[in-house]
């Protein structure tokens, strides 16, 4: 079969070039094995190209074209981390066309996305997270749970989905490990604090009365099933604010918050990169990040002519 000569409108679905999306979605899904939010934001990302290329025959669009297209995405206000997602979906679609439909060029291929300011990610001081997970959750099994799910986010430096899609046979709490499995299915084994241990440890025996039959997870809603990403946010959230805490809290904070704590401690940032499952060492500079105070400590502590002498 070749590929199609001209690409409709995505308002008036073509069902060749839905025959070909159906194998591409499914070439994300079983063969590359990404992740169903990513595939997802794969298929709205592709779903936008159909439409900035109206009728233009897929064959004829170059480099000059998508150009043209990400110039619009710009100028709309569209940023460049996600132009930059954007075109890695189209490369990914034009390469797929390449290997099953003889498509002969891919013009997604070398091109960049508008460069966009590093933004810093938002983390809380050490005091504000021991303001935020000190404390003891009584006897109630969702304050028992959210507890020990915080704890781990924050002592292992989880994202939100790692730690929702955790099962009990994942964490040994006699070895203090957790065994993760991050974007694109990659594994890794994480240290669990004792903090975390502990609030596990108290969380199991409700999961074992909530849990319906055959759950494997190891953090339940109230109906016994696996927890959902809504409700770990909306938890977090109204426990921020009843200990006072004027930031905005999710969970990606509390793993920013991590971060920034071990990479102050230690300055090591390859092991910084290793405990955060990050694929490039850039991903993880963003953290080096340091506040002036903290900067203002080292530089006393190891400059020579750093502090000032007293006296004559």
């Amino acid at each position: 079969m070749t590929v199609p000569r001209r690409i409709p409108d995505p308002e008036t679905p073509d069902p060749v070039i839905d025959c070909r999306l159906a194998g591409y979605l499914s070439h994300l899904t079983h063969e590359r094995r990404l992740a169903a939010h990513t595939v997802e934001n794969y298929t709205r990302d592709v779903r936008d190209l159909l439409r900035l290329a109206g009728k233009a025959p897929l064959e004829s669009l170059g480099v000059h074209d998508l150009r043209r297209f990400v110039a619009r995405l710009h100028g709309g206000g569209l940023g460049g981390r996600s132009i930059a997602r954007k075109l890695s979906a189209w490369r990914s679609l034009f390469n797929y066309l390449a290997r099953d439909y003889g498509l002969k060029v891919n013009p997604a291929a070398g091109l960049k996305a508008p460069k966009s300011p590093k933004r810093l990610p938002a983390s809380l001081t050490p005091d504000d997270t021991a303001r935020l997970l000190d404390g003891d959750a009584g006897d109630d099994p969702v304050a028992v749970r959210d507890k020990a799910l915080f704890e781990l986010i924050y002592s292992s430096g989880l994202r939100l989905a790692e730690a929702a899609g955790l099962d009990p046979v994942d964490v040994d709490l006699r070895e203090g490990v957790v065994r993760v499995t991050g974007k694109g299915s990659k594994t890794r084994v994480v240290p669990l604090g004792a903090h975390a241990a502990r609030a596990i440890e108290a969380w199991l025996p409700h999961r074992t009365e909530l849990a319906k039959g055959g759950e494997s997870a190891l953090f339940l809603n109230r109906a016994g099933r696996r927890i959902g990403h809504r409700t770990v946010q909306t938890a977090l959230k109204a426990l921020a604010a009843q200990r006072g805490l004027a930031t905005n809290v999710h969970p990606h904070v509390l793993r920013h918050s991590f971060a920034s704590h071990i990479l102050q401690s230690s300055g090591d940032l390859r092991a910084v990169q290793e405990l955060l499952g990050h694929a490039s060492i850039s991903t993880t500079q963003v953290y080096t990040h340091l506040d002036f105070q903290h900067l203002a400590k080292v530089y006393d502590a190891a400059h020579p002519r750093a502090r000032r002498k007293v006296g004559p």
